[in-house]
């Protein structure tokens, strides 16, 4: 049997490589200029990979994807895979081009943007806000698209826990760098970067991540702009923000930054969170956003006879849905009521979202109504740049 041509083995090999994907870019490693060189040998074909820093954490996965899709050419066993690090010049020419060609740092989620940003809010604290835009983004991301999460509570950060994204003593996933460009973990397919993944464990022994961020006004606001434009989300189809609770500086910097953000108000079931409630989606609108919906959370608790019993009271979502959609042209409908869930409060200390460990139970029934209300609006172009060019 003839022995294959050396060149028509290097070109079969690099096609197949266009199939191995960069875990934490999302986005082929041919496309990234990581492929240095693709050689065949005598006993098979050797691939020399360019990691973008030392001591890569996604290494390991990189070679392995590497060596498999090697193998589909040459066969298993007749691939070695050698593994190098960008220069600096290579990096700042992949940051470079990963930012669509340009140097310098932008925010790429403000007007003009095609991502669809969504902010929830609550005007309280304790209402499971955070809980909710959890599942939302991996209800968002399980239905096919591409989903980023910041976690602007800076104060009260919880969204690495509910997402899995800490070790065995709860210290959170650090991200990676490159140069000056953060990529963000990736959890149930939703790229996610919260303040948790950059304090220091507070005891020794790099147990636990629960240390007090103390921090005002200016240090929140660098600290939000430094989440939209060093981190490396790519292109998402929705960005989820999950704001702390009330109207502070946070909300009022998201406006500033974000002003094209529609907003999701968090509340619970009593009347009077419903004033609260109300507040924070009056802020949103003052900067400019839009309140597109209500989620009333701690609906109600099932009884074993089919029931429901009001633990929390009764009609408070109906009441803020009422109150924000007076005086506007477009009424904020109550897009979902979750009930009390053992679930739902399993799956967040488990970091297991509820949508998908348990996606019969009535609460993931619920967060999943939200999601194709979310996803189902229409979107709105006017004044929107489009990136298209006539020929």
């Amino acid at each position: 049997m003839p022995r294959p041509d050396a060149g028509d083995v290097e070109r079969a090999v690099h096609a197949a490589l266009e199939g191995v994907i960069d875990p934490e870019i999302r986005r082929p490693i041919t496309e990234l200029d990581m492929v240095e060189r693709v050689t065949a040998t005598d006993a098979g074909v050797e691939v020399g990979v360019r990691l973008t820093i030392v001591g890569c954490p996604a290494s390991d996965r990189i070679e392995q994807d590497v060596r498999a899709a090697a193998e589909q050419v040459v066969g298993t066993g007749n691939a070695v895979v050698e593994l190098g690090v960008m220069t600096p010049a290579q990096r700042a020419a992949l940051t470079e081009r990963l930012r669509g060609g340009r140097a310098a740092r932008g925010n790429p989620f403000g007007p003009g943007t095609l991502t669809r940003v969504i902010a929830v809010t609550s005007g309280k604290g304790g209402v499971g806000k955070s809980t909710l835009t959890a599942n939302l983004a991996v209800a968002l991301a399980a239905r096919g698209l591409s989903v980023g999460l910041v976690d602007a509570d800076v104060h009260g950060f919880s969204i690495p826990g509910l997402l899995g994204l800490v070790d065995e003593h709860g210290t959170a996933t650090r991200p990676t760098r490159v140069d000056d460009m953060i990529l963000p973990p990736v959890a149930y397919g939703v790229k996610v970067i919260s303040i948790g993944m950059f304090v220091e464990p507070t005891e020794p022994g790099g147990r636990g991540s629960s240390v007090a961020v103390a921090w005002r006004g200016p240090m929140l606001h660098r600290t939000l702009q430094q989440f939209l434009t060093d981190v490396y989300f790519g292109d998402l189809d929705v960005l989820l923000v999950d704001l702390p609770p009330g109207t502070g500086d946070v909300a009022i910097s998201l406006g500033q930054l974000l002003p094209n953000a529609e907003v999701v108000v968090v509340t619970t079931p009593q009347p009077a969170a419903a004033d609260v409630a109300e507040r924070s989606g009056l802020v949103a609108r003052q900067t400019g956003q839009r309140v597109v919906g209500v989620i009333e959370n701690m609906a109600g608790l099932a009884q074993p006879d089919g029931s429901l019993l009001d633990l929390f009271g009764s009609g408070g979502g109906d009441e803020v849905s009422r109150r924000l959609s007076e005086g506007v042209d477009e009424p904020v409908p109550l897009v979902a009521a979750v009930p009390l869930s053992v679930a739902l409060r399993r799956g967040g200390d488990e970091g297991r979202p509820v949508v998908l460990a348990e996606p019969d139970d009535p609460a993931a029934r619920a967060i999943e109504q939200a999601a194709a209300f979310l996803a189902g609006r229409p979107r709105s172009l006017p004044g929107r740049r489009l990136d298209v060019s006539v020929r």
